[in-house]
């Protein structure tokens, strides 16, 4: 009777541990498919960009096919390392299309344009606030991958480490500000 209670009580330990894995694991996965859902509205948003800019600067073909080139790669990543890598060149390409714009003061002045603009602005911070929140879930849930006995119950029933979204090198450099 005392050995099936013991028996009991491990059973019920291992249970919860192994729930409260995948709690945190559902959590990694919502963190990342938020960050998913905010990239695509920020997709979705590049075409009316782009449109609105090329109604200005037909001669900039280039700067248009490469925003539309990357907007359909980007589709494809699926890890948060991919998406980095798609992220910064959609932010390089941004750029550029923006430094485009500010050649053409009645563009800058055009309301939708700077309507875009501003909304764009707002979704980037909402990125990265989103990537932030992703990230401190990771760190939950990589923290209880690795302590015990959770890392036993992981590694019995396969849990893995998730990966961090990283700052980009291009990120990562000094902002030089001349005067």
């Amino acid at each position: 009777m005392i050995i099936a209670g013991i028996l009991l009580i491990i059973v019920l330990i291992i249970i919860g541990l192994y729930n409260n894995l995948v709690k945190k694991r559902n959590e990694v996965q919502e963190a990342f498919s938020d960050v998913l859902t905010l990239l695509k509205q920020r997709y979705d948003m590049i075409p009316n960009i782009v449109n609105t800019v090329k109604g200005y600067a037909k001669h900039e073909k280039e700067v248009f096919e490469k925003v539309t080139q990357l907007r359909a790669s980007v589709a494809s990543a699926k890890t948060p390392a991919e998406i980095e890598e798609a992220e910064n060149q959609i932010q390089q390409v941004l750029k550029t299309l923006f430094a485009v714009a500010e050649n053409y003061p009645e563009l800058k002045a055009n309301e939708n344009f700077l309507h875009l603009q501003e909304t764009l602005k707002q979704l980037e911070t909402e990125i990265q606030k989103s990537r932030r929140y992703y990230n401190a879930v990771v760190k939950e849930y990589n923290n209880a991958l690795m302590v015990f006995p959770n890392n036993i119950i992981a590694s019995i029933f396969g849990f893995k480490p998730a990966e961090f979204f990283k700052a980009t090198e291009e990120e990562q450099k000094n902002v030089k500000v001349e005067f």
